[in-house]
């Protein structure tokens, strides 16, 4: 054989090595993170839309929450980050039922009527959800409840 061949095989071979190795570290990792309750670690909110291109998100984590929100047309823009505690992030929530999640249906978006789109996004340890416009569905007091806690946690001036 020739070098040119054997250097090609050894890269192809550690490389493959390299796959096996990562891949497997991948799905013990996975199996430690899965704990058999399904609990929620990210709350997403977004409203955008209107003429003025409107803009407001929210990220509530486990320990922090992350603010935005401006008009596009203007040129404004506010953030405003802070940590959360342990209490607070369960107060956030604890309007959420889990078992719920799966049954909400979105609605058709608004904006290219000059509406606001609002969208949630709810992570959990197991899965992913998300939803546009949920007004109309019956458990959208869930979504009316945590924002609401929003309001008591966001300083004024940027709501």
């Amino acid at each position: 054989m020739s070098a040119v061949k054997i250097s090609d095989l050894k890269i192809f071979v550690s490389m493959f090595l390299l796959l096996i190795f990562f891949s497997c570290d991948e799905k013990t990792a996975d199996k430690k993170s899965n704990p058999k309750t399904e609990e929620i670690t990210l709350i997403g909110l977004s409203e955008i839309g209107g003429q003025l291109g409107y803009y407001k998100v929210v990220k509530v984590t486990t320990d922090s929450i992350h603010f935005e929100t401006g008009t596009t047309s203007t040129k404004k823009h506010k953030e405003w980050h802070s940590a959360i505690n342990p209490e607070t992030w369960k107060n956030m929530t604890s309007s959420f039922k889990i078992k719920n999640l799966d049954s909400i249906k979105s609605s058709p978006s608004i904006q290219p009527i000059d509406g606001i789109d609002e969208s949630f996004q709810i992570k959990t340890n197991k899965r992913s959800h998300v939803y546009v416009n949920a007004h109309s569905d019956i458990h959208y007091n869930q979504f009316a409840r945590f924002k609401q806690e929003l309001l008591k946690i966001i300083p004024q001036e940027y709501q």
